[in-house]
């Protein structure tokens, strides 16, 4: 039996790269026929092993690390277990490792290709070890390259050793990780919204390949009929949703990016095979309901084969569209390479925008940039609090009110200051950088934390089981009380962060290094926003968390934390050395005050906006203690009401009235013969 299912799903995994090969190949034709690879007019071509080369490689890289992926997704993630793996989970580590070890050939012989491809020279012309060291230090696609193949190698070596859940789910968090450089210097990463167009794209391959990989592997193991393949398939489905929805959003954002108008989706060879990828997600999404519908349920009682047929179909589908998509890479993009970008567009990825004015900076409401990121995220967010909240109500549960608004308030702060003119004017001048930089860590932690997310998802997740695998309640609750987490909560921990962070990037070669790399500028933003959350949390959080000092306790933090905030203004206002020189001066802006004067605004705005978050957050604080004073006093009432001894406040005062209640009691007259009362029944000043 073991060997007849072992036969069962060899041919469906050919199958699905089989079809994602001949996709490739089929479109790579007719865009060879109707010059759809990029040639270099008047070089000499690279030579037909690269033409087909570098695509087959980028497919067996693409479907290797879907694959790596999926299986570490399924034994960390899907299938229930304690913290060790059990033999069917270690059995997928191994086949993730070998996984990785077909990703890191594949993605070397992807870097070979991609040079060979790049200098229009057959590929023995490039393999010479110098050229290819140089291609990979001074080249961004060839460290992007390199940094994938040392993931894979990494995997493949480290991946064999892996015995618990926990080192398993870090194995797949650097699989992901692997899977993003090559996201940053595609085409992409050449369009004129090139942060756009990263950042949606790096969105997209991530929910594709936690959507085919966890597809694919999940399919392996309805065949082998593992044991808690219902409860795998459920988990599956939410995130297979989610990836779902991030990858029709970013595919869509990308494509808008990258058309100039909608009328080439069928004029052009790129846009039919956008068109065509959109067709294949619409039926994948149809599939993926009809799962929910239908094949989940019959799953739980043990039917199988609905299911597989299903699911079998998805990979073929997807297959397919991994194929088109490599293709895709492959294509120019109608009226690429039509204009010549400005120094500015190239560093900021949009045009150098207006001068900003006088007071009261009308461009910072007008001038709009979308952040697929940002976006993306805010609004997942908002649907996910809505729905936690609706679900409370709906079982008459009531939830504070004030709670949404201050969570909701949150968000759309964040949407603003990360698309407004804070964006795009934070990337030309340092003043309105520092105040993107003060309400990011400063303002929309202390509406998000007011919010209560994590108290509201611990009850509207349902309980797992008394028996039964952990739930994403429960992997909340253990995240909240963990080690790390009461680690980096301490007082001194998060007020170090929160402080000492801002010196390190902006006193060191790390800013200029940040703001040159879309990515490294969303990090510094993410960053700020994250030890904001921290620090407050901390201070005037609600959500439960391992270590909650006292009020006091955190109004001495509060007090403590502001001096080293406003000694790090007064350094920027009082510094004659320009922050990121390199990258302003790149930028060329021409209008508004000079790079100094700027650094000695930006520094003035840190310090005057850095008290108004501290007055509002010692009046949050002042609050909740009368209202902890309140609820204690409220919780002694009814401890003294039931007469519980637990308390030591009302055990007292039972034992006074009880006192009372005996010396107002009628003594009994001393009947002759029995003894009187004895000494230890009458009450002295030390019992009392």
């Amino acid at each position: 039996m073991a060997g007849d299912r072992m036969r069962a799903r060899r041919p469906a995994a050919l199958l699905a790269g089989a079809s994602a090969l001949a996709v490739t190949v089929v479109v790579l034709s007719l865009g060879l026929a109707g010059g759809g690879t990029q040639r270099v007019p008047g070089i000499e071509d690279a030579g037909e092993l690269t033409a087909w080369g570098l695509p087959v490689a980028r497919v067996a890289s693409d479907i290797a690390s879907a694959a790596t992926i999926g299986a570490l997704l399924l034994a960390s993630v899907l299938l229930p277990s304690g913290r060790r793996l059990n033999e069917a989970q270690s059995r997928y580590v191994v086949a993730a490792s070998v996984g990785a070890g077909i990703w890191a050939l594949a993605s070397s012989a992807l870097l070979v290709f991609t040079l060979s491809d790049l200098f229009a020279q057959p590929v023995g012309a490039v393999l010479d070890p110098a050229v290819v060291a140089d291609f990979v230090i001074t080249d961004a696609q060839g460290r992007s390259y390199a940094m994938m193949t040392g993931v894979g190698v990494v995997l493949a070596t480290v991946g064999l050793g892996i015995t618990t859940v926990r080192w398993a789910r870090a194995a797949l968090v650097l699989a992901l990780a692997g899977i993003l450089p090559p996201a940053f210097t595609g085409h992409s990463a050449a369009a004129a919204n090139h942060d756009a167009a990263v950042t949606s794209l790096a969105l997209h391959v991530v929910g594709v390949a936690v959507w085919v990989g966890g597809l694919v592997f999940l399919v392996v193991a309805g065949l082998r009929r593992e044991e808690g393949m219902s409860v795998a398939a459920r988990r599956f489905s939410v995130l297979a949703g989610g990836a779902f929805l991030a990858v029709a959003a970013s595919g869509l954002v990308n494509a808008v990016v990258r058309l100039p108008s909608p009328g080439v989706l069928f004029t052009s060879a790129y846009g039919l095979m956008v068109v065509v990828k959109l067709l294949a997600l619409a039926v994948l999404g149809g599939l993926g309901w009809w799962h929910r519908r239908r094949t989940l349920s019959l799953l739980g009682d043990g039917t199988h084969r609905p299911f597989l047929r299903i699911a079998v179909g998805e990979v073929l589908i997807m297959a397919a569209a991994m194929g088109l998509a490599v293709a895709l890479s492959r294509t120019p993009a109608p009226g690429a390479g039509g204009s010549e970008l400005t120094p500015a567009e190239e560093l900021l990825g949009f045009p150098m925008p207006p001068p900003l004015g006088d007071f009261p900076w009308t461009p910072l409401f007008t001038q709009w940039h979308f952040d697929p990121l940002f976006a993306f995220g805010t609004a997942a967010a908002g649907a996910l609090y809505v729905a936690g909240v609706r679900k409370l109500r709906a079982r008459g549960d009531a939830w504070p009110v004030g709670r949404t608004i201050s969570w909701m308030a949150g968000l759309a702060l964040t949407v603003f200051t990360t698309m407004s003119g804070l964006a795009v004017y934070g990337k030309v001048m340092m003043s309105v950088h520092m105040g993107q930089h003060m309400v990011l860590a400063m303002a929309v932690p202390i509406l998000l934390v007011l919010g209560a997310p994590a108290t509201l998802a611990l009850r509207a997740l349902p309980s797992a089981a008394k028996d039964g695998p952990s739930g994403p309640r429960e992997v909340l609750l253990s995240l909240l009380h963990s080690r790390y987490v009461r680690i980096i909560s301490h007082p001194v921990v998060a007020g170090v962060l929160f402080i000492g962070s801002a010196f390190v990037v902006y006193y060191t070669s790390l800013f200029e290094t940040l703001m040159r790399s879309h990515l490294g500028h969303m990090a510094m933003l993410i960053h700020f926003l994250a030890v904001g959350l921290l620090f407050f949390w901390v201070i005037i959080g609600i959500d439960p968390g391992p270590r909650r000092p006292p009020h006091l306790g955190r109004l001495f933090v509060l007090i403590l934390t502001m001096p080293f905030h406003s000694w790090f203004s007064i350094s920027l206002m009082s510094s004659v050395e320009v922050i990121g020189e390199g990258w302003w001066s790149d930028v060329g802006r021409r209008w508004g005050p000079s790079l100094l004067d700027d650094q000695y605004n930006g520094g003035a705005i840190a310090w005057a906006t850095g008290d108004i978050p501290v007055l509002v957050t010692t009046i949050i604080l002042a609050i909740q203690w009368v209202r902890s004073d309140a609820r204690e006093a409220r919780r002694v009432d009814r401890q003294i009401d039931r007469g519980d001894s637990n308390d030591p406040l009302a055990a007292y005062n039972a034992y006074l009235a009880s006192l009372h209640a005996r010396d107002r009691a009628p003594r009994l007259p001393k009947v002759p013969g029995q003894p009187g009362p004895a000494a230890s029944d009458h009450p002295t000043h030390e019992d009392s």
